[in-house]
């Protein structure tokens, strides 16, 4: 009888032992729900523990270098969408200590009957032996590295790219090519069903005929667009073969192979680039993945870049919708505006202007920057610019018109806030009520050319000072001269990457004294440093040159409206009149008109519900008169009296009458007008 053999009670060993004992592991990944189960084995390939798997291939990234993972995606990508059934590779992952080991993959592809891919199954193992000996690692290695310094210079040269011409600058510029050891590329965007050709491979070799192609043309990118597969041209007895009249026209070129690749974004063909080689034969499995993975870097790049200038476009056109369509003729003066956006590729920004005619001759000019750059900047300033110009044509103080803007903005709930000069001007007498936000000092250019920076007092920038409870706007009066010119601009005009802000101020003050006199020309020339320098700010900028004579005229007019409750006002109210008073040439009756005009608008506060309405003219005659009235809406007189001993009340028409030649009562619809005039020499 034979001799009995003993066996082990496990034997045969079972597969899960077989593998794991030779460093193998399994995998099943099921496409559908994209989960992919790894067992023990396969995790410890990965240098993975199994609490830190949860069934998401994305969890392992952490195990495989991003060059590698690209290629992987690639090469499966790749698998799915052909008909092949399987697939391998070796890559290298990154064990706990940092050091990177070799590891093989080999997958079987699992289809349904309409042979779309559902599943993938498939082994991992531990390569480093097999890789063991020290040539063949060296030569992958050497390969490895190739690749990767292509991918990622690649990658990096598009990281910047934010146009469409960015993107085919990168890639079909003289180092471009030589990165893709190609002697010429072609790109083409996807429109309305056509493929328009927007780079045409090198210089004098487009084809009359190629700018605009159809999807269904039996051309190389229409192919891959319709497909959504590459096409690789191995000879040029291929691309001669299958497509014959495209062949026909570029033959002298010479071209030995070529790659067309789709170039996919979020599941749809946004385009297609074709790269040509003279003296190639063929390409490999690995230059293929390779090229594969480029043509899905080079699709999110254009990607990007095709939504960024979107949206550019959307933010221009949305700024350019919330400026003012024209700018008003305004007797007196002569006005240039001017609005530049950043460089292409940068985003727009909350820059604007506005010009907005007042009662009484008067005119306001408004400049002013909201934060940030993009849509959301542009919204919020066509807001602003609305609101602030409803402020002054309802005529309050300049001061309250900031305060009151800054308030709006802060009510917005927005966390942007924003600079901005308001001035408005009595073109008449020449006297400027300006209030700043935040913003730059306005500069002054004389007659004969001269300019300086005109220093003001400012306050918070709009929004910032409504949150921190500091509305107090001061105002700063100034008096432009006929044929002087005031310039309010953004810090686009001025600002220099690395420059000081103020060295940015000498040098526009610079411009401006050697610039042209005319208005118009001299703000061209002022935009062209701007487009010569491709700053990345937004610019707008407002020019008002008062026109005149240089003796006063007659028929000067200001007005002011004072509420109650409202010192700003009051205090602007006095800073004009004030300022009249010496434009116009009544110095030597200044403590007389302003005591008396004081003493009128406090007297309309006081004894009646609504604001004051101060008005100061100018009557032309025998005799210059400056005339001061103050509307309120009372229908009740003021009555003169004598004030008794200890008090008060009576002496405001006393004094009205000891001191104005002339003063008097109208009445005014459902109110009056104190008014009274003064002589002046």
């Amino acid at each position: 009888m034979p001799s009995t053999v003993s066996l082990p009670e496990d034997w045969p060993a079972h597969p899960d032992l077989s593998l794991s004992l030779n460093r193998m592991g399994s995998f099943d990944w099921d496409l559908v729900t994209g989960l992919m189960h790894l067992d023990a084995a396969g995790l410890e390939v990965f240098d993975t523990a199994p609490g830190e798997y949860d069934g998401r291939p994305e969890s392992l990234s952490a195990r495989v270098p991003p060059a590698e993972a690209a290629r992987l995606d690639a090469l499966v990508s790749s698998a799915l969408k052909s008909a092949v059934d399987s697939y391998g590779a070796y890559f290298r992952i990154r064990c706990r200590d940092g050091t990177l080991r070799w590891t093989h993959t080999q997958g079987r592809v699992m289809r349904g009957p309409d042979g779309r891919p559902y599943r993938i199954i498939g082994i991992v193992r531990d390569a480093t032996e097999e890789l063991s000996h020290s040539a063949e690692r060296l030569g992958l290695d050497e390969e490895r590295r190739r690749q990767t310094s292509v991918v990622e210079s690649t990658t990096a040269a598009l990281a910047h790219a934010r146009t469409v011409k960015d993107v085919i600058d990168a890639l079909g510029d003289a180092h471009g090519l030589e990165r893709l050891g190609s002697m010429g590329m072609v790109m083409g965007l996807v429109e309305a069903g056509r493929i328009h050709l927007v780079a045409e491979g090198p210089v004098g070799s487009f084809v009359p005929g190629t700018r605009y192609t159809r999807v269904d043309e039996q051309y190389p990118m229409s192919e891959v667009v319709r497909s959504l597969q590459p096409r690789f041209l191995d000879s040029a007895d291929e691309f001669a073969s299958d497509f014959p009249g495209l062949w026909a026209k570029i033959s002298y070129m010479r071209i030995s192979a070529a790659a067309y690749l789709p170039l996919i974004a979020q599941a749809r063909p946004i385009g297609a680039i074709g790269l040509l080689y003279q003296d190639k034969d063929g390409f490999t499995q690995e230059e293929r993945n390779l090229l594969v993975a480029l043509g899905s870097s080079i699709a999110q790049s254009l990607q990007r870049a095709m939504l960024l200038e979107q949206e550019h476009d959307l933010a221009e056109g949305l700024q350019q919708a919330m400026l003012p369509r024209r700018i008003p003729d305004v007797p007196g003066a002569r006005i240039a505006v001017r609005y530049r956006s950043a460089r292409m590729g940068q985003d727009i920004g909350g820059d604007w202007y506005d010009v907005i005619p007042l009662p009484g001759g008067r005119v306001g000019a408004v400049i002013g920057d909201v934060q940030g750059h993009d849509t959301h900047a542009a919204a919020v300033m066509g807001q602003l610019r609305i609101v602030l110009r409803a402020y002054a044509a309802e005529g309050h103080a300049p001061a309250t018109v900031m305060a009151r803007a800054s308030v709006f903005l802060h009510e917005l709930d927005t966390d942007r806030f924003a600079t901005c000069t308001y001035v408005e001007a009595d073109l008449s007498t020449g006297v400027l009520q300006l209030v700043r936000a935040g913003h730059l000092d306005p500069l002054l250019r004389t007659r004969d050319g001269d300019c300086r920076r005109l220093p003001t007092e400012g306050g918070m920038p709009l929004g910032l000072s409504a949150e921190f409870g500091r509305l107090e706007y001061p105002v700063t009066t100034l008096e432009l001269d006929p044929g002087e010119t005031i310039l309010l601009c953004t810090d686009g005009l001025v600002e220099q990457p690395g420059a000081d802000l103020d060295d940015g101020v000498r040098l526009l003050t610079e411009l401006v004294r050697s610039g042209p006199a005319d208005l118009q020309l001299l703000a061209d020339r002022l935009c062209e440093v701007v487009d010569d320098r491709g700053g990345d700010d937004d610019m707008a900028l407002l020019l008002l040159r008062r026109q005149g004579e240089d003796s006063p005229q007659g028929g000067g007019r200001l007005q002011q409206h004072v509420a109650p409750g409202d010192p700003e006002a009051l205090v602007a109210a006095r800073h004009m009149i004030g300022a009249a008073v010496r434009a116009w040439g009544a110095r030597s009756r200044s403590d007389e008109i302003e005591l008396v005009a004081d003493e009128l608008i406090v007297n309309a506060l006081m004894h009646t519900d609504g604001p004051a309405i101060v008005t100061l003219r100018v009557l032309a005659g025998p005799e210059r008169r400056l005339r001061v009235e103050v509307e309120d809406r009372s229908s009740a007189l003021p009555r003169r009296r004598e004030a008794g001993e200890s008090g008060v009340s009576g002496r405001g028409l006393m004094l009205v009458d000891r001191l104005a030649d002339v003063w008097g009562v109208e009445s005014r619809g459902s109110g009056k007008c104190v008014w009274c005039e003064f002589t002046m020499a």
